[in-house]
Parts: structure tokens; sequence; C-alpha cells
């Protein structure tokens, strides 16, 4: 048989040990009823006890309630906990309802070049009433000042171009407003 030497006690040790036994349950109730958290309150009173651990001379001169001042400390633990926690911004968890989905820019170029390889097939004749019209914003009167043609020319060939472009797009997948279309 092997004896063993125990360790030494230590005297700072034994005194937390004590101060637990006598005023664990008051902290503990104190802490709970508090922040309404039994986890958290085991949390303060741990941090009460090194605290104490910490000035065990001030508990130990004989002045003033031993249990007075550990439950002030947990109090003025909690008020800290409390002041830091507000001091924060209010953190938001990310979800799909709180950050916003940036549009995918790819998609953006895709109908831009799509965009522009189909205007070229246009004849210029179809293409300068979409300039003027849509562009420029001209009415169709003013499309027709401007181009020398008769009104119902701009109505035709805008109707014309346009049906152009969507067979364009429709072909690729795409519509007018460049989102792809889902293939069934």
């Amino acid at each position: 048989m092997i004896l063993r030497r125990r360790a030494p006690v230590d005297p700072g040790d034994e005194f937390i040990r004590a101060l637990f036994r006598e005023h664990g349950n008051a902290m503990l109730a104190y802490a709970t009823r508090l922040t309404g958290d039994r986890a958290a309150a085991e949390d303060i009173v741990q941090e009460t006890l090194i605290r104490a651990w910490k000035h065990e001379e001030t508990l130990g001169n004989g002045k003033g309630s031993v249990r007075g001042w550990l439950l002030t400390v947990v109090r003025n633990i909690i008020t800290d906990r409390i002041r830091a926690r507000n001091a924060r911004p209010l953190e938001v968890a990310e979800n799909e309802m709180t950050v916003p989905l940036e549009p995918d820019h790819s998609a953006s170029v895709v109908t831009t070049m799509v965009t522009m390889d189909a205007l070229a097939q246009l004849s210029s004749d179809h293409r300068d009433v979409l300039r003027c019209v849509y562009l420029e914003g001209r009415t169709v009167g003013e499309t027709a000042e401007r181009l020398g043609i008769p009104p119902g020319t701009v109505k035709s060939r805008t109707y014309y171009a346009l049906r152009t472009l969507r067979e364009r797009f429709n072909d690729l997948g795409l519509n007018m407003e460049g989102v792809a279309h889902e293939h069934v």
C-alpha cells in the first residue's frame, strides 16, 4: 500500500468554501430573482466568490455584514452586466428578412450583352425609333417629327422592333426585363 500525502489546504480555498456554505444559497436566490436566469445567477455567484477571495482582508476585518457585502457585490455585478449589454448596439440575427439580398450583377451584364446584340440585328429605322421613344423619352408625335415619318410608321416600327427583341430574348430564355424564364 502506498501512502499519499494530501496537498496542503489553501487557506483562501477554505475561506471561499466557508462563505459558500454559509451564504451561497442566499446569493443564488438573490441573483436568480434579479436575473430570472438560474445559469446566469450561478455565474454571478461564482464571480462574487472570486471577488470575495480577492478582498478577503475586507471581509475578515469584522466590520460590517459579510452577507450584506456579498449581496451588494451580486447586485453590482448584475448592474454592470446590464449596463454593458445596453451600451452595445442591439445584435440582430441575420436571416432572409434582415439581410438585403444584393442583385446578381452578372445577370444584368448578360442582359445588356443580349440587348446590344439584339439591337444590332435590328434595322437602323427600327433602332432609331426605339432610341427616340425609349432612350430619349419622346412621344410618338415628337419621334415622328424628329425622324420625318408619319406617327403611324413610328407606332408600327416600335411594335415590330419590340416584337423582334422579345422573340430574341425568348429564344435565350429571358423576358424583356432580363429575368430568366424557367423552362418546364
